[in-house]
């Protein structure tokens, strides 16, 4: 029998698993809110309604029909990306996401691909392994793309945490090195440093973020000084967590050059929202995690090295896939079991183990959208709906953090109240009227992305409206 069409075999990977779930009934809540509460599946309690412990799988549905397995997780691109639009989030419950900067939700192709990579192996087993091999090179392609570099310099780690680590600590520091971080800066970009410098005997040099926001030009003189006294490595966010502001990477990338020092970026609150070019801003090294800006799955990040910088680094953490020809033992016969094969060059030394494949898969579908739409253009629909917002808080009396030069701007507006510390309850406040957003370090931040409408400004705004009045 012939095997049927990957396109077939694709749509029906991709349409079974959502539409059994739309088939669950609908039960409401004890707060009146409808949701899903799947059939009971206890064997002993399937028997007891007069069916065997194997009824349960009858109504199921199954993707491994025919001779045929299925090949392929392709996403079904019937789907279609498009500004402004929550078509592809039918069930996120919030009126308002604008929390794209904590986490995103999945997309309706994000889904529907991680479930059809399930199905991949519940039907093939070690035989879809093949497949997921075929997406990571995709993958390190796709990722490469958004950050103007090339796939050989780009590989996938765990998380932006190993990203960090995977330099930090396996640079050939000698003692006294220094290395220049900012304060007010997520701890990911902080710690792996502070275990180096522990390590190997390094001097941290501390700068303020909050300078670039309050004078731009003075805080490059101000970093240009600690250059030009010797600093091994930048190592700064792309946009800071709290107040959302862009650091000026093109002019830091320019002043580690003049100086001779290497710039590391932290890029999660910026791979997929701000345009990104690691040559042309000179960075030495870049890491992001899938689950913010890039809407996928959490377990998957990110790492580039530059070629030339990449052949300094010395692997503190390797595992067998960070060896060349890795899978030679699996597959040409005896002989080629070796514990002494040379690691990869460059940022694929850190792919150090199995990799999340359903991560990847819903990585890939992200991508997919994302390319479709294109970050330039998801970057000045994010600015519109910032500047709907932004006079309407500040009218109520909430200051804006966000820069006046647009090139400081990124997908993050966030304001503080008059009391910073306040901010956690008011976030809390503004989520029962169906505002889902955060509040770190005494702000408020928004983070809305490609699927939130300018429409939303009314609801935004009148939900604090009403917080105002009940704080009142």
């Amino acid at each position: 029998m012939a095997p049927p069409a990957a396109a077939g075999i694709a749509t029906s990977l991709l349409a079974g698993p959502l539409e059994a779930a739309s088939r669950q009934r609908w039960h409401p809540d004890r707060t009146g809110r409808q949701h899903r509460r799947p059939e009971p599946t206890h064997p002993a309690r399937n028997a007891s309604r007069g069916g065997s412990g194997t009824d349960r799988y009858q109504d199921q549905p199954t993707h491994c029909t025919g001779e045929a397995p299925p090949v392929t997780a392709t996403p079904d691109h019937a789907y279609r990306a498009e500004l402004g639009s929550r078509e592809l989030f039918p069930e996120l419950q919030p009126t308002v996401y604008a929390n794209h900067a904590s986490l995103s939700p999945p997309s309706l192709p994000v889904r529907q691909a991680v479930q059809a990579t399930l199905d991949g192996y519940a039907c093939r087993g070690m035989a879809w392994y093949g497949e997921e091999t075929a997406r990571r090179e995709r993958l390190r392609g796709k990722l490469a793309g958004l950050i103007g570099a090339n796939a050989t310099n780009v590989a996938l780690v765990p998380n932006t945490s190993a990203g960090v680590l995977a330099v930090a600590l396996s640079l050939p520091w000698q003692r006294g090195d220094r290395v220049l971080i900012f304060n007010r800066e997520f701890p990911t970009n902080i710690t792996p440093w502070q275990q180096a410098a522990r390590r190997h005997g390094l001097e941290l040099v501390w700068m303020d973020s909050e300078a670039f926001r309050v004078d731009r030009g003075t805080a490059l003189e101000a970093l240009e000084d600690h250059l030009r006294t010797g600093v091994r490595l930048v190592a700064v966010s792309a946009v800071q967590f709290t107040t959302g502001q862009r650091m000026p990477l093109a002019r830091m990338g320019e002043l580690c050059r003049r100086h001779g020092s290497e710039l590391f970026v932290d890029a999660i609150q910026a791979m997929g929202i701000v345009p990104l070019d690691v040559e042309k801003m000179g960075i030495h090294y870049l890491t992001a995690g899938s689950h913010k800006w890039l809407m996928a799955p959490e377990g998957l990040a990110a790492l580039y090295a530059r070629p030339d910088a990449a052949e300094r680094l010395q692997p503190a953490v390797a595992g067998w896939l960070s060896h060349q020809d890795a899978f030679a033992f699996l597959s040409k016969g005896p002989g080629h079991l070796r514990y002494d094969r040379p690691f990869h060059k460059g940022a694929r030394m850190a792919e150090a183990g199995t990799p999340n494949t359903l991560a990847a898969a819903g990585l890939e579908a992200s991508l997919a959208l994302i390319s479709e739409l294109g970050v330039p253009a998801i970057f000045d629909h994010v600015q519109a709906w910032h500047d709907s917002v932004e006079p309407g808080l500040i009218e109520r009396g909430l200051e804006s953090s966000r820069m006046t030069d647009p090139s400081g701007r990124s997908g993050i507006l966030s304001v503080r109240p008059a009391n910073p510390g306040e901010a956690p309850a008011w976030a809390r406040a503004l989520s029962e009227h169906g505002i889902s957003c955060a509040s770190p370090d005494g702000w408020l931040r928004f983070s809305p992305h490609w699927p939130n409408t300018i429409a939303e400004a009314d609801q935004l705004l009148g939900a604090v409206d009403a917080t105002q009045a009940q704080r009142c």
